[in-house]
């Protein structure tokens, strides 16, 4: 299969993904803890997927913790050559299913060789370090430097194809960078939350992809959902999804679909990664990877936050 040129990005001269992919983290049971719901469907929806295109799955070991990448490799084992399967380390579960940062160089080498096991891997095409710059992780006890060296040094052994980070800010990226090469960042942006913005024009600077992640709003852009109960700030007005349904009806989409082609046009080095366990949500999301908004459409949703 042929896929044109800008609905692919070139993450190192290794490493080539198609720029709408999937991410995993929807795959385990409520709060990202447990089996899924429907064993069956998780491994429907993750065969689906890569028949739909996919060259890019997101996931972790903490996702579970060890569901998501137990599943990818029950689905999808052996692996297609095209197929990059990205991780983040950094990071564990605690006994209240919390998300404890645990980047100490010692941690990070074992959540790697899990990786590996988990995934059935001897290499790990792309590893993220989690971090808390983006205030949704409480930072690790260790030096934001030493845990990037530690990953850097499974690079060098050859555990490890190429380095991301994950909830970084603009003075993270450049301390890495100065360690070692950083093909991928993972932050959270989408078309109400631009606080990625810094990031994201830094990465366009350095040619580095930009992976967003919850770029449906955390699910919020479903319609029929009562967002009433969601956190002062988080979710979208009334108003603001009028406009993207206004929008994307123009054009025969739905508003998810029209809020992925705009992360999607909104630079040239941005990938998304949205997440589903419903096979029906998975086909209404990649169909996106079609939908090519206007610049003046563009516009009109560059202002919505």
């Amino acid at each position: 299969m042929t896929v044109p040129a800008d609905k692919i990005l070139h993450l190192a001269d290794d490493l080539t993904v198609g720029r709408l992919g999937y991410g995993a983290m929807q795959l385990p049971g409520p709060g990202v803890w447990g089996p899924p719901r429907d064993h069956t469907t998780a491994l429907a929806v993750l065969r689906r997927a890569v028949e739909l295109g996919v060259s890019h799955i997101d996931t972790s070991d903490f996702y579970g913790p060890h569901v998501a990448n137990d599943l990818i490799k029950e689905a999808l084992h052996p692996y297609p050559d095209h197929l990059v399967i990205a991780t983040k380390v950094g990071v564990v579960r605690d006994e209240w299913h919390g998300f404890e940062a645990a980047a100490e160089p010692q941690r990070l080498r074992e959540q790697v060789d899990e990786n590996l096991l988990r995934l059935g891997r001897d290499r790990l095409d792309l590893v993220y370090l989690r971090v808390g710059g983006d205030g949704l992780l409480f930072p690790s006890e260790a030096p934001f430097a030493e845990s990037f060296e530690a990953l850097a040094e499974l690079r060098q052994r050859g555990l490890i194809r190429h380095l991301g980070l994950s909830g970084v800010t603009v003075a993270q990226l450049a301390e890495a960078r100065a360690i070692a090469p950083v093909a991928a960042v993972q932050n959270r942006l989408h078309l109400f939350d631009r606080s990625g913005a810094d990031v994201l024009s830094a990465c366009e600077d350095a040619g580095i992809a930009f992976t967003a992640y919850f770029p449906l709003a955390a699910g919020m852009l479903r319609p029929g959902l009562d967002l009433s109960q969601a956190p002062p700030g988080m979710a979208p007005s009334a108003a603001q999804l009028a406009v993207l349904d206004e929008i994307g009806g123009r054009y025969g989409a739905t508003r998810i679909q029209a809020a992925l082609a705009w992360l999607l046009g909104h630079s040239p080095v941005t990938l998304a990664i949205p997440g589903t366990s419903s096979l029906v949500h998975l086909e209404e999301n990649m169909a996106a990877a079609d939908l090519v908004l206007s610049d003046d459409d563009l516009a009109v949703l560059n202002k919505l936050a």
